[in-house]
């Protein structure tokens, strides 16, 4: 069993702080994604790639806050951060054997739950994921999304940059590591006094570091 990068997520106070916060660093411009409804939150996407992208997660100021919060913790003070990232099956795997194959092999990424948001344009896209963390989430331990017939946002949104590396840090890199491991995820976990997460970007303004840490 195998896993790939589907997409990182950078989390803003809102879509134009982290929409110039990307053009800055990179010289692209994401578009407008959708809301998710209930959860309290919008997107804009930068390509990184045919078939992985970064996603900016704002919250939407037409939904209320939902009880349980937001996801990854979004708030309207949120620092513009590398929060997280998802992992996608294979081909010819579905997110259930992934989900049960990590269970078997000792972590469990949570209950699989459908989603759906409409683009700008009207078109609906569905999918299914485990449901990503609210605030305290584990940094450098993705969440598990399975985009089914629906093409990847990565198709949709502005290109010119691409996805390098992907590096994650920890003070508990071997459990990190053995969560990696129980995906089928091959990226380095180093040791460090904090958890953090780099991803290292080709772009129009050359190569480009975007990061996140937490504690």
């Amino acid at each position: 069993m195998t896993v790939f990068v589907d997409h990182l997520v950078l989390a803003a106070s809102s879509l134009d702080t982290g929409i110039a916060h990307v053009e800055q660093l990179t010289g692209v411009e994401a578009v407008l994604g959708g809301a998710h409804p209930g959860l309290g939150t919008h997107n804009a996407l930068v390509a990184l790639g045919d078939d992985v992208y970064l996603e900016i997660i704002a919250p939407d100021p037409e939904q209320a806050e939902p009880a349980g919060g937001r996801p990854f913790g979004v708030h309207p003070d949120t620092t513009v951060d590398l929060v997280s990232f998802a992992v996608r099956p294979g081909a010819d795997t579905t997110i259930d054997e992934v989900v049960a194959g990590s269970r078997s092999r000792g972590h469990d990424p949570g209950p699989i739950a459908a989603m759906s948001r409409h683009r700008p344009d009207g078109v609906e896209l569905r999918w299914r994921l485990t449901m990503p963390p609210g605030a305290g989430g584990d940094l450098g331990i993705p969440f598990v999304i399975d985009w089914g017939n629906t093409p990847s946002p990565a198709s949709t949104s502005p290109g010119g940059c691409q996805l390098l590396e992907l590096r994650v840090a920890h003070p508990d890199a071997e459990r990190i590591g053995a969560v990696h491991a129980s995906l089928g995820l091959s990226v380095p976990v180093e040791e460090a006094a904090r958890p953090s997460m780099e991803a290292v970007l080709t772009s129009p303004r050359g190569q480009v570091v975007l990061g996140g840490s937490a504690g």
